[in-house]
C-alpha cells in the first residue's frame, strides 16, 4: 500500500476529532472520503500533511512511518495537498503560482519548463494567461491553477480537499475528468468531498461520520445501492 492509516486519533487542544480512523490507498488508485461538514475530513487531510499531530495509531507512506516527518519532508516524499478553497496566491501571476509548485523538489530549469509544458497541455485555459494575475481568473480557472500548481511538484499521492468547492456542476465534471487523466499519468489521489460526484471517477469510497469510518465500499457499488443515502440519514 502507498498510504496506510491505522486507528488514527487526533484533534485540537483537548478536543478529539478523529476517533480511530483507518484507511488505505494503493498506488494508482483514486480514493474518495465522503461525509457531511464537521465529520473530520479536513482534519484527516491536515493529519496527513503534518499540520496536526497524530495522537495515537499509525500513518505510513510507502512503508515509512510519518509520525516525526515534517510537512516539508512529506512534500519531498511526494505527499502533497491541494487545500480547500484553492489556496492560490491571488497577488501573483499564473506563471508565478505554477513555479511555486516546484518548491518541494530539486529540478533543473529544463525539467521545470518541460513539466510546465506538460501541465499546460492538461490545462490549456491557463496557457494564455501566464502573465495574468491569479485574481483575474474565474473560480473554475483558479481551481485548475491550484491543481496545476500541485502537479508541478510531481506528487506521488495528491490529497485534495473539496475539489468541487463553490463550482458549477459542469466545471466539477471537467475537473474530475482531469483527475482521471492524471491517474493514468501515474498520480494517486485521496479526495475528500461532501458531494457524491467524485464517486464516478474513484475506485473506492470511505464514508465518514462523526470522526469515524462508516462505510468502505467500491465506488461503483455505492452508486448503485441505497447504502450511501442511508449512511447520511442515520
Amino acid at each position: 500500500m502507498l498510504l496506510e492509516i491505522e486507528d488514527a486519533r487526533t484533534g485540537y487542544g483537548r478536543l478529539e476529532v478523529l476517533h480511530g480512523v483507518s484507511l488505505n490507498v494503493a498506488e494508482g488508485e483514486i480514493i474518495t472520503v465522503l461525509g457531511p461538514n464537521g465529520t473530520g475530513k479536513t482534519t484527516l487531510m491536515r493529519l496527513l500533511s503534518g499540520v496536526v499531530p497524530l495522537w495515537s495509531g499509525r500513518v505510513r507512506f510507502d512503508g515509512s512511518d510519518l509520525l516525526k516527518a515534517t510537512p516539508e519532508k512529506r512534500a519531498s516524499l511526494g505527499l502533497c495537498q491541494l487545500p480547500e478553497g484553492r489556496g492560490i496566491f491571488q497577488t501573483l501571476t499564473v506563471g508565478e503560482n505554477l513555479h511555486l509548485g516546484t518548491a518541494s523538489r530539486r529540478a533543473s530549469a529544463a525539467r521545470v519548463r518541460a513539466d510546465r509544458d506538460r501541465v499546460l497541455g492538461v490545462f490549456p485555459e491557463l496557457a494564455g494567461r501566464l502573465t495574468a494575475s491569479a485574481s483575474s481568473l474565474s473560480g473554475g480557472q483558479q481551481q485548475m491553477l491550484a491543481l496545476a500548481r500541485a502537479m508541478m511538484g510531481r506528487p506521488r499521492l495528491l490529497l485534495i480537499d473539496e475539489l468541487s468547492f463553490g463550482l458549477a456542476p459542469r466545471i466539477v465534471h471537467d475537473l474530475f475528468e482531469v483527475v482521471r487523466e492524471l491517474r493514468d499519468d501515474g498520480v494517486t489521489f485521496l479526495i475528500v468531498e461532501q458531494q457524491a460526484s467524485a464517486l464516478r471517477v474513484s475506485d473506492r469510497t470511505y464514508v465518514m461520520r462523526n470522526g469515524r469510518n462508516e462505510l468502505d465500499r467500491a465506488s461503483a457499488d455505492l452508486l448503485a445501492s441505497d447504502e450511501l443515502v442511508a449512511s447520511y440519514l442515520r
